[in-house]
């Protein structure tokens, strides 16, 4: 894996270390802005609207990722506040999604914007965004699964944390035999890879359905529910510790709730004429 890239020593401020995770966060920022900026363009919106939602998705998403992860964690947080929360580390997903989503619908608000309308049009972005931030957490070994014997198991010997028998013993509560050492690094399932993959299908899916004359709203609420799926079925090969819910994790109690939602708003959105009345 390569958690770092380069360091760089720089004149009256010091040595700047640019991670791989950083990079693809960057990369994952600027297709979702090329691709949003497309499609307001495509449905007659100004594209530099794109911009503020690329803005207030950058800040709500690194703000709300952070603090999802500091309350999960609260244990560690009361031990070190200062080093949870201006850690590299520790963004979740949901926590990420909340924050991004309130300021982006704060920014439609702001330019009294169709909430259906932009929705449509940030949904494919997203969903793409969210496959090369995934690359980022596969290069730097964080987010793996659980121990497998397959062809597709991979090693993280210096992953974030390394996919050692110890580790995934005490951080992940993983049942590993007695006979392993806990020094022992262990092939695990890729789950960045498979989430990767499995978003990438859903971009290429909203990418097509676009314009194809659906109710406005429906491929946003479309996304939803897909992305909800997507989560749901890669949790089951995760390395977790919040299995809360019997066999579920979390994480995947969130993702059914998500599920859910989606596709109450694809029936409403089938409900309701383009200009805003109810279907008889």
């Amino acid at each position: 894996m390569y958690p770092e890239l380069i360091t760089l020593n720089i004149p009256f401020i010091g040595s700047l270390t640019i991670t791989s995770f950083g990079v693809m966060m960057a990369l994952a920022f600027l297709a979702a802005y090329q691709v949003v900026r497309h499609e307001l363009t495509r449905v007659g919106r100004d594209p530099e609207f794109a911009g503020d939602l690329l803005l207030g998705a950058l800040i709500g998403g690194i703000v709300g990722a952070k603090l999802y992860y500091v309350v999960l964690n609260w244990d560690l947080t009361a031990r070190d506040p200062f080093g949870m929360l201006f850690s590299r580390a520790g963004l979740v997903w949901y926590g990420g999604l909340l924050g991004a989503t309130a300021l982006m619908v704060y920014q439609v608000h702001r330019r009294g914007e169709s909430k259906r309308i932009i929705a449509d049009t940030i949904a494919p972005g997203v969903a793409l965004a969210y496959a090369i931030g995934r690359v980022g957490c596969f290069l730097v070994g964080d987010d793996y699964g659980r121990p497998t014997d397959s062809w597709v198991g991979i090693a993280f010997p210096n992953g974030s944390p390394p996919s050692t028998a110890g580790n995934l013993r005490q951080a992940f509560g993983v049942s590993i035999p007695e006979s392993v050492a806990d020094t022992t690094v262990l092939a695990v399932h890729p789950t960045q890879l498979y989430e990767v993959g499995l978003s990438l299908l859903i971009f290429v899916a909203l990418w097509r359905l676009r314009g194809r004359g659906k109710p406005i709203g429906w491929l946003f609420s479309l996304w939803v529910a897909l992305a909800g799926l997507e989560r749901f079925a890669v949790e089951f090969f995760r390395a977790k510790d919040d299995r809360f819910f019997g066999v579920l994790t979390l994480a995947q109690v969130l993702s059914l709730f998500l599920v859910g939602i989606g596709f109450w708003m694809m029936r409403r959105c089938e409900a309701i004429r383009p200009d805003g009345a109810t279907a008889a």
